[in-house]
Parts: C-alpha cells; structure tokens; sequence
C-alpha cells in the first residue's frame, strides 16, 4: 500500500511540475505582445481626467464645404459637441474677401462678401456664433488669409498701390500643387492697410458675440518683400537716405520691417480690448524661428507685451521626435508661464492623409508636456474616425481660461522653488 501512495504522489508531482512549466513557457512566449498591447494602449492619448484643456478645430473653406449651407455648418458643430470638442475656429477672412456681411469690405474695395453662391443671402458667421453657443463652443473667427490676398480679388484691383513686391518687382507667390493660387501680400508699413485690417477686426468684434479672434502665420510678411517704393522711401526717411540691404536677411532689415507688423499687431490688440475689454486674442504661428525669419513675425515679443492671450503653434511634422523637439524648445516654456499654449496638430489634407496613430501620438506628447490642449487643422479631415477621435477626447472638457491659467502655473512654480 505504501508503494502504491508513494508512486502515486511522484506522478502527481511530474503533473504539477509540467502544467508550472507549461503555464511560464506560454507567459514568457506571450509577453511581448501583452508589452506591446499595453505600450499601444497607453499611446492612443486617452486621459478621461484632463478637465482643463483646448480642443479647437479649424473650420476652412479650402478643400471642404462645411462653411457652404446653414445645415452643415449646424450639423458639423453639433457632431463636434458630441465628440466633445470646445473651440471652433471658422475662417472669416479668406482669398482677400469676407465670408460674412462686411460693411468695412464694401467700403473698402466694393464686395461686402465672397462672391461665390453659397455665402449668398446668409451670414455664416452669425451662423457659426448661434450654432457654436447653442452648443456651448467658444466661437473664434479666423483671419486666415491675415496680410495676404489673391492676385485677382477686388481688393488688390482697387489699393494695387497697397501691395508690396520683391527686388526685381515682382509681387506673385504660387501655391497648391499645381500653383493655381496666386498669391500678393499688403504692405504693413501702410496706414491704409494697417487701418484696413484694425477696421476688419473690429468690425467682427463689435458686431457678432464672438469669444474671441484668431490671426495666424499669415499675418506677417515674407522676408523676399518691402522693395516697393513706398517702403523704400520709408527706410531712407529714418536711415539717412540709404537704400534697403540687398540681402533680404540682413539682421537690421528685417527689424525694421517686422516692427511695423509689430506695431499693426498692438493697434488691433489695443482696439480690440477698448471695444471688448474680454475678447481673446489669439494667435496661432508657425514655430519662433521660422516665424521671424521667414515672414517678420516676432510673436515672442508680442506675447512678452501683452498683445495676446493665447498661442495655437503650429508643429506639423510627420515624426515624433521631430514634433517633440520642436514642443520642447525653450521659449515656449518661458511663455507658457504667461499665456495658455496648445498645439496646431495636422489631421490631413486633400492631398496627405495622416494616420490615426500620428495624431494620437502627438496628442499624448502635447499632453505628457503639459500643453494647454491642441487645435486640429481641419475640419474635413476628422473624415469617418469619430470612434478614433471619441476615444482621444474621452470626456468633456473645459476651454482653458487665459486669464486664470497663466497665475496658476506662476504660483506652481512657485510653490516648486519654495519646496525646495
């Protein structure tokens, strides 16, 4: 009997040892796909919790119709209340004409609104406000063509001395795939032309109940530009008659000329709040650098003057590390001290489409360093991916305060320095 139980014991324990070998072999085969489920998992950019934060969109009328009937437009703000968006950023100021009713326009260069037939007997930014409130999204109108206009609008046919040009005279820059767009810049040095736009902003302010306005990267002007005569004889008037340098990147050439975009950014700021003392500023550039190189757009010293409340960067890179080296840049931290800075994240275009995984990649970066929130560009391009972009933006949450947040960060840094 004895030898029966001990054979009997010896054979239960091979069983167990093989099932504990079996269950660790299969554990240890399985676990770099568990990592990888798990990596993949904490990487889409889900944080339920985030309950102060941007979640703008930009609605355009270039390569989408969102803009082009009441319905869709209503339809459109309704969709992105449901995926639990806060900000709309629809474009008011495009292809050197209005989209809504403009009696600064009219006046100016005769066309109170964009010829075309959709924007006929409407006015969609009156529209945009009713439909975004209703649903209780800041409305924030777009001056998306800022400085520019295009070669054949009524505009540039009746100021063509408002244009300005390069050394050689010519004055076109060509853009989309098939260079169809033709494109002028007005000259900032101008007072026509710095009334123009302060008048244009203005006007939106006063007579929509809008939260806020937007300028952009165009608001400034290409580094090639200001050998117009005008500016010319400007240049000579405060430089003793010398003439501008013949390198368009000379360090005290551009200087000058970005002040005067400098200075058409504190009229429109300081008319902005005499009109509407809490009306957002916004401002959404491209990175410092380029920005001031490339088109005198000295935003950081904007910021340092007060002249706006918030900073929409735009970082539209294609890799990860590309995209973060860029978010860790240490101005931006500095003025993330000031103002709310979110992040101008590229869901696509008519021509490049971005996948899913960049976008929410980016998302969980801009949130991990501790961005304000993120602004899509744009609209047309969520396409069919709402459960995608449900699962990003988890709960609802609220706009960013530009007045609250800045102290709040200021006291935390305090705090840190104190613990220390």
């Amino acid at each position: 009997m004895g030898e029966i139980n001990s054979g009997f014991w010896r054979t239960q324990r091979r069983f167990l040892l093989l099932v504990v070998f079996g269950v660790s072999i299969a554990f240890i085969l399985n676990f770099p796909f568990w990592a990888v489920a798990q990596t993949a998992n904490a990487n889409v950019g889900i944080e339920p919790n985030r309950n102060n934060e941007l979640r703008g969109i930009w609605l355009t009328n270039v390569d989408s119709d969102v803009l082009f009937s009441s319905q869709r437009l209503q339809q459109a703000i309704e969709r992105l209340k449901r995926l639990n968006f806060n900000t709309i950023y629809p474009t008011v100021w495009n292809g050197g004409y209005t989209l809504y009713p403009s009696k600064v326009a009219e006046k100016s260069f005769g066309a109170k609104i964009d010829p075309i037939p959709e924007f006929k007997n409407r006015d969609m930014l009156a529209e945009a406000v009713k439909f975004g409130h209703e649903q209780k999204l800041a409305v924030i109108p777009w001056f998306e063509y800022g400085l520019m206009t295009e070669e054949g609008s009524d505009l540039m046919r009746q100021h063509p001395d408002w244009i300005t040009s390069r050394k050689d005279g010519s004055k076109v820059f060509l853009h989309g795939e098939k260079n169809q767009h033709r494109l002028v810049w007005l000259n900032p040095a101008k007072p026509e032309v710095q009334k123009f736009l302060t008048d244009l902003i203005v006007e939106v302010v006063t007579k929509y109940d809008v939260d806020g306005i937007q300028l952009d990267d165009h608001f400034g002007m290409p580094a090639e530009l200001g050998y117009d005569d005008y500016t010319i004889s400007l240049y000579q008037k405060d430089n003793f008659g010398k003439l501008p340098p013949e390198d368009i990147n000379a360090p005290e050439w551009v200087r000058w000329r970005s002040n005067y975009v400098t200075n058409l950014m504190r009229n429109i700021s300081q008319e902005v709040r005499r009109v509407k003392p809490n009306c957002l500023i916004s401002l959404s550039p491209n990175p410092k650098d380029f920005s001031y190189a490339k088109y005198l757009q000295d935003w950081y010293t904007w910021v340092n003057l007060g002249y706006i409340d918030e900073l929409v960067v735009q970082v539209y890179r294609n890799t990860i590390e590309d995209y973060q080296r860029e978010l860790e840049r240490p101005e931006l931290r500095k003025i993330r001290q000031k103002i709310p800075v979110s992040v101008g994240i590229l869901t696509g275009l008519r021509i490049q489409n971005v996948d899913m995984r960049q976008i929410m990649g980016q998302v969980k970066v801009a949130r991990d360093l501790d961005f304000d929130g993120f602004s899509f560009f744009f609209y047309e391009t969520l396409g069919t991916r709402d459960s995608s972009f449900q699962s990003l933006l988890f709960a609802p949450a609220t706009r960013p305060d530009s007045r609250s947040i800045a102290s709040a960060k200021v006291d935390l840094k305090v705090g840190k320095t104190k613990n220390k």
